[in-house]
């Protein structure tokens, strides 16, 4: 099938043009080779990819037919569409967005912007004390089903259409609105409590007098802000100073890009170097910073002191920035705020909570469309067969009302009233604790997904690393054997003290030296190559130890370095991967322990408590590009060089001397789900250095190509390394999370993985978490930057089949600014998608793409408040209660507390919130439609009069009393016990194709009240037309009794609830038989007369409505019998 797509360039909307530009066509046109055309199966000319944007619009297949808009258009939902952009339009007048531009913002004096900024308040709220009531108004009444229950009780105004008593018809409606205000009341307090929770901390501002105490929602641009540690930064920052002396902080970024590990940021160096903290106020600076705008990864300012000659100007970039949402995890910072509010980069990250629309909602609201058609028909059927005489157009509409039972108002409430019970099942369900539902109006969503779009860090994974193996090509190092590992350190190190040397480093160098000696290679021990391999580990990477401070003295924090504890007890390791840090920690677990760092010099503690130090010569941190991070150190006490380097495997292959067991070795651990680092060194003389050196300082003072120029001089010692060891890391899965993924997969759901994480990282756990099963391909999306390049990596993509997709976010961005069609629709052929360094925007964007693309339901999962976007742009949101905080879980439409709860969410709950809203919706209408046959059989019986069969409360207790208990109890119905839909998992694909509630099932229900009408009403009439008085008696004892046997034949699983409802309905209404004399008769005239008990007790009475139940209700239980018998559905077979 994939093979069929053709890939045409998509021109959806006008926003997209800036990107068709001629200056980039042409550039295409070079770059692409008619040759390379010819291959692509694309229905695409060379020309039309030369083409200009102007001659583009004017190629046959990119014009698109403008739709007629007549009356048709404008009855059949062209209203909605028109008040929905008038509204949008009064919407956009009314907030106008002011446009985002770059700002100067002077340290410390907010007085001096030259514009006014928004204020940095949080505000989550739907509606405002004004828009409340029009606002829960309009999303009531923009359902047809509402409004046009509100058209019928105002038409009880006008005397001429006046049917019933307005209490029938006011009541149901006010309780509904009622509830639905009560409710979104109580959800718009709760969301007004905790924006003023945020809103109310406290934050230290530094002024020219002293410091004082300012709320968050009163921080101004130009601000100087100080925050503690392990407090929340309250706007969008620089970051000017802080308490460590090494000038540099650490921040946790989980609610922003919801990565656990920790980030490094740099104070502004000429703040840094003040000599206290009042200086501030003593400079004159200011701070340059580009517009607002969504990347959170990327900045672009400056840093000007004026009152230095020469002026002092510090380019500012991503690692000079604190940005809102992030907490300080160690120090205490200051800094100026650029952005506040609106304008920070987590708000612009953050879509607006949209109220949310089941499927079955949808589904239902058709249905009733279909029932006033066949309302409006069949009155003008009776005013025809009247012969249009007299005011035929007031008797038309008085049929209207009196066939309005067709569309029962009672849908509504029992449906609203069903979403909560569902709700409440779920969060008092005990095999998934802790599960709450916040969205009540969506329960059924749950039972209808196709696609589940997941978080990686934190939703599949623990995010806690696992030290498991490590390799040095002849010998291979489990979690089991591990202390020998430790035995051959402390054997090495006890050798190196017992040697009468040069202190206690030079063990550490000695092989190091026997590689510099020319000469003939000696094979080394294992000992000294775990010795090496060890070191190597510890020297190599980008992990801060930190010592928490036991006691503040005056307040300073500088005076509390005397009192720090420096025990392996009070230690922690920071860094900005997982990984490292875990490295370091196996390091000291076998023996030689990082103890210190700054900037220029690390040590190194060995078993025996001896302090090894080095001096930090150069760092070469890791990229996404070069996939390795380098570091070249000397040993203080002998002087030596070593270049070490770890990096992926891909990477550092073709940099390693050459062996036969590292590829090999790599695809064991990756089928193990571990992630693999290979770890090389190579020794360096003082000139071999002092070259690179002067080589590597001239490369970055150049202006032009500067980093590939450093990227050159660094290749250049990247040459003939010799390879230490392989180490294996895995990242715990959260329990249960293989088995949960399976089912789902067996259910029929397309699982989509979207993270912020590394693109090996995130195929490591696509594979360790079975998303990828071991058999499956995968393909891997190569970085593209333009059309041609898409084009190119689309077509190698559509020759696979069957294979699992890996893209980055960049790559994403370019095939949907072009191919988006294309690639969407082959995408979702894929049994799995793995999107790597996705923005939360982009994870929106991608939710939506496939709602647009598809018309399937979509889930997406989270637990960060980097996911908030994602879970409020899919139909179904669901956060996870986490590590990184509860902003998912709040966000979400149901929170939960691990990952494998989702199974028995979807296949148990999703499962019986679906049946049995599609059960109670069709048989409340059945219930209407019951009623209105019989009222029509009736009115043909009397001449067409437009006259009510039953009057007042028998309306009102027919909906109520006497059947609603039964009916309502089908919520309590289950087609399949827990246990058999977890087990069998493909039960659930049935539910997707939505066969439960469709037009097929609802014409069956059509035609079975047609026919119980039918017998009721003329059963009533043949049978008692010696007592044609009491015929409104007769059939509503019939019609009751009909109702309350058509709930025992639809539940498919009893219930003792079920039962008390059935009798105690039939006890209502036999007790009320005696007090209903006034409403059994005919029209406006009362025959209550006749109602006695003595007729009703009579054999003729009994025998005669029990004939006429029988009969209406008899053959629906053989049909039923005979189906279930002959043609079993495919849950009844594994129950049986």
């Amino acid at each position: 099938m994939a093979d069929s797509i053709p890939l045409n360039p998509v021109r959806k909307s006008s926003k997209r043009i800036p990107y068709y530009n001629s200056a980039r066509i042409s550039r295409y046109s070079l770059e692409d080779e008619p040759s390379n055309l010819d291959e692509m199966p694309l229905m695409m000319s060379e020309e039309g990819f030369e083409n200009d944007e102007s001659d583009y619009q004017t190629l046959p297949r990119a014009r698109v037919h403008q739709r007629r808009r007549g009356l048709g258009w404008f009855l059949l939902g062209g209203w909605k569409v028109l008040c929905g952009s008038c509204c949008d339009c009064l919407a956009r007048v009314c907030r106008r967005k002011k446009e985002l531009k770059a700002r100067t913002v002077w340290l410390g004096c907010p007085e001096k912007c030259e514009e006014k900024y928004p204020k940095n308040a949080i505000k989550n709220q739907k509606y405002n004390i004004f828009t409340f009531v029009p606002g829960v108004l309009y999303q009531q009444f923009k359902f047809f089903l509402n409004l046009y229950f509100l058209v019928v009780a105002c038409s009880q105004f006008v005397p001429s259409l006046k049917i019933g008593y307005l209490y029938t018809y006011w009541a149901p409606l006010a309780f509904v609105l009622a509830v639905t205000m009560v409710r979104e009341a109580v959800d718009e307090v709760r969301r007004y409590q905790r924006d003023k929770e945020m809103n109310s901390q406290l934050y230290s501002k530094l002024t020219v007098r002293a410091k004082t105490q300012v709320k968050s929602s009163d921080i101004q641009v130009g601000d100087l802000i100080i925050v503690d540690k392990n407090q929340r930064i309250p706007a969008d920052m620089i970051f000017l100073r802080t308490s460590e002396k090494n000038g540099s902080c650490f921040i946790r970024t989980d609610q922003l890009d919801g990565e656990t590990d920790w980030k490094l940021k740099v104070a502004v160096g000429c703040t840094q170097r003040l000599p206290a903290v009042g200086d501030l106020f003593s400079i004159s600076a200011y701070v340059y910073a580009q517009r607002p705008q969504l990347d959170i990864h990327s900045f672009e300012g400056n840093f000007t002191r004026e009152d230095t000659d020469p002026q002092v100007r510090e380019s500012l970039n991503i690692e000079n920035t604190l940005w809102a949402s992030t907490v300080v995890a160690s120090g205490t910072v200051i800094g100026v705020v650029i952005y506040t509010g609106k304008e920070t980069r987590s708000v612009l990250n953050t879509s607006n909570a949209k109220n949310k629309f089941g499927l079955l909602d949808l589904e239902l609201n058709r249905l009733t469309k279909a029932l006033f058609l066949a309302q409006v028909v069949l009155s003008v059927v009776m005013v025809a067969v009247q012969g249009f005489v007299g005011p035929w157009f007031r008797n038309l509409f008085r049929f209207v009302v009196l066939f309005s039972y067709i569309i029962p108002i009672s849908l509504r409430v029992n449906l609203d009233m069903g979403k909560s019970a569902y709700g409440w099942m779920i969060m008092k369900d005990e095999n998934i604790p802790g599960t709450v539902v916040r969205t009540s109006t969506i329960p059924e969503e749950l039972g209808r997904l196709v696609y589940l779009l997941t978080d990686k860090t934190g939703t599949l994974t623990q995010n806690e690393m696992v030290f498991k193996r490590l390799h040095l090509g002849t010998v291979s190092y489990g979690t089991d054997t591990m202390d020998e590992i430790q035995n051959h350190i402390v054997q090495s190190y006890a050798q190196v003290t017992s040697q009468p040397s040069n202190g206690a480093g030079a063990g550490g160098s000695t092989p190091s030296r026997k590689t510099q000696t020319p000469g003939p290679k000696v094979r080394k021990s294992v000992s000294s190559r775990i010795h090496e391999a060890v070191k190597a580990i510890a020297l190599c990477h980008n992990v801060t130890p930190v010592y928490e401070s036991h006691a503040i003295v005056n307040g300073e924090t500088e005076s509390a370095e005397a009192d720090q504890d420096f025990s392996d007890d009070n230690r922690t390791y920071q860094a900005s991967s997982p990984d490292e840090v875990e490295l370091v920690r196996w390091t000291q677990s076998v023996g030689l322990t990082l103890v210190n760092r700054d900037l220029t010099s690390l040590q190194l503690r060995t078993p025996s408590g001896q302090t090894l130090s080095f001096h930090i010569l150069q760092i070469f941190p890791f990229t996404s590009e070069s996939k390795r991070m380098g570091i070249i150190v000397r040993e203080e006490s002998t002087g030596d060089i070593a270049f070490y380097m770890k990096g992926a495997d891909v990477a550092m292959a073709s940099i390693v001397q050459y062996n036969d067991w590292l590829e090999e070795e790599c695809g064991n651990m990756a089928r193990e789900g571990l992630r693999t680092l290979v770890v090389a060194k190579k020794s360096l003389s003082e000139e071999q250095y002092q070259d690179f050196e002067n080589r590597y300082n001239q490369a970055k003072l150049s202006v032009h190509d500067r980093g590939l120029k450093v990227a050159a001089v660094v290749e250049s010692l990247e040459r003939e390394m010799e390879l230490l060891c392989l180490t294996g890391v895995e990242d715990q899965l959260q329990a249960d999370v293989r088995p949960t993924l399976e089912l789902l997969r067996n259910a029929g759901i397309k699982i989509w993985m979207l993270t912020g994480d590394k693109l090996e990282t995130a195929t490591c756990i696509a594979k360790s978490s079975h998303l990828v099963s071991r058999t499956q391909d995968i393909h891997v999306f190569k970085p593209i930057s333009s059309r041609g390049e898409a084009h190119l990596e689309l077509n190698a993509f559509r020759r696979k089949h069957d294979c699992a997709l890996v893209i980055s976010g960049d790559s994403l961005e370019v095939c949907l600014r072009y191919y988006e069609h294309e690639f969407v629709e082959l995408a979702c052929q894929c049994p799995a998608v793995v999107c790597c360094r996705c923005s939360p925007t982009q994870k929106a964007q991608i939710v939506t793409l496939l709602k647009q693309h598809t018309d399937n339901r979509t889930c997406a999962i989270g637990d960060g408040g980097n996911d908030v976007s994602m879970i409020q742009a899919a139909d179904c949101g669901i956060g996870i209660e986490g590590k990184e905080g509860k902003q998912a879980s709040l966000a979400a439409d149901f929170s939960i507390t691990q990952f494998k709860h989702i199974g028995r969410l979807l296949m148990v709950h999703g499962r019986n919130s679906y049946k049995r809203s599609a059960a109670l919706g069709q048989f409340v209408m059945h219930r209407g439609m019951i009623i209105s046959t019989m009222q029509a059989v009736f009115s043909s019986v009397f001449y067409f009069a437009s006259v009510p069969l039953y009057q007042g409360f028998l309306m009102v207790g027919y909906a109520t009393m006497y059947t609603m208990f039964p009916v309502f109890s089908l919520v309590l119905d289950q087609d399949v016990k827990p246990e058999m839909a977890l087990l069998y998992p493909e039960l659930y694909k049935d539910l997707t194709k939505g066969r439960s509630l469709s037009f097929k099932t609802f014409l069956i229900w059509v035609l079975i009240s047609v026919y119980q009408g039918g017998i009721l009403m003329y059963g009533a009439l043949v049978l008692f037309e010696a007592e044609f008085v009491h015929v409104v008696a007769i059939s509503f004892t019939a019609l009751v009794l009909t109702e309350l046997l058509m709930v025992a034949l639809t539940i498919r699983t009893w219930h003792w609830l079920m039962v008390v409802a059935e009798f105690f309905s039939l006890g209502c209404y036999l007790a009320s038989l005696a007090f209903l004399n006034e409403y059994f008769g005919i029209g406006r005239v009362s025959f209550g007369s006749f109602l006695d008990l003595s007729f009703i007790t009579t054999w003729p009475f009994l025998w005669k409505v029990s004939a006429i139940t029988l009969v209406s209700c008899l053959p629906l239980y053989i049909i039923k019998y005979l189906k279930r018998k002959f043609s079993p559905p495919s849950y009844s077979k594994l129950s049986s």
